[in-house]
């Protein structure tokens, strides 16, 4: 059976890693690939209704239930949507996946580093990204540009996100192969062509054809 392509985009938000997916998927299809554009948490379904709780409840939230509730989304999302989509042959794209969680329930919140890796594996079994990239900027630009308008997970702090970042850089340094760091200071076009420079290696690598 014809297997996809899995590549999830992270880093703080702010960061230019939703711009650069679109960029990368119309980048793909115009070159005949298949592509399913996804995103955590709130994928279609039931993922937009955990997404709506997330970010949108105004109550208290405790650590451990808002990385269960991440959890449960993953573990839908991946089910229902990404692995069938790797078994048809597409090449999905992902606006978040386990290392956020890590780097922000992780790092940020400080739940455990192993039950955190050990409950992400649990919630993708054998499903794991073939690529990803981490969009590294410095906090303050990151916040700028997120603005006033924040959701709950935005309004944490500079703390937090100093934090988060951190995280990243950490998840990229013990696993080089799979996660590649990307300046997003840079102009949107740089980036890109560091972007589709990392994902033609990634298609060659695996003798992909569209």
């Amino acid at each position: 059976m014809k297997k996809g392509l899995f590549i999830t985009f992270e880093g703080a938000d702010g960061c230019g890693k939703t711009t650069q997916l679109n960029l990368l998927k119309d980048y793909l299809e115009k070159k005949g690939y298949e592509v399913l554009v996804t995103r955590e948490p709130g994928a279609k379904g039931l993922g937009e209704k955990i997404r709506e709780i997330l970010l949108g409840y105004e109550g208290e939230v405790s650590d451990r239930c808002e990385s269960f509730m991440f959890l449960a989304d993953r573990a839908q999302h991946v089910d229902t949507i990404i692995k069938p989509a790797i078994e048809s042959g597409k090449i999905v794209l992902c606006d978040r996946h386990t290392d956020s969680t890590i780097a922000y329930q992780g790092y940020g919140r400080g739940i455990d580093l192993e039950e955190i890796k050990m409950l992400n594996n649990l919630a993708v079994g054998s499903t794991v990204p073939d690529l990803t990239y981490v969009f590294d900027v410095d906090v303050e630009t990151s916040m700028q540009r997120v603005g006033s308008s924040k959701d709950r997970m935005e309004s944490a702090g500079k703390e937090f996100f100093n934090k988060v970042r951190l995280g990243y850089i950490e998840i990229a340094d013990s696993d080089p192969i799979r996660v590649k760091v990307i300046n997003s200071a840079d102009t949107i076009e740089n980036v890109f062509k560091k972007v589709s420079k990392l994902c033609d290696d990634l298609i060659e690598c695996h003798n992909f054809e569209s």
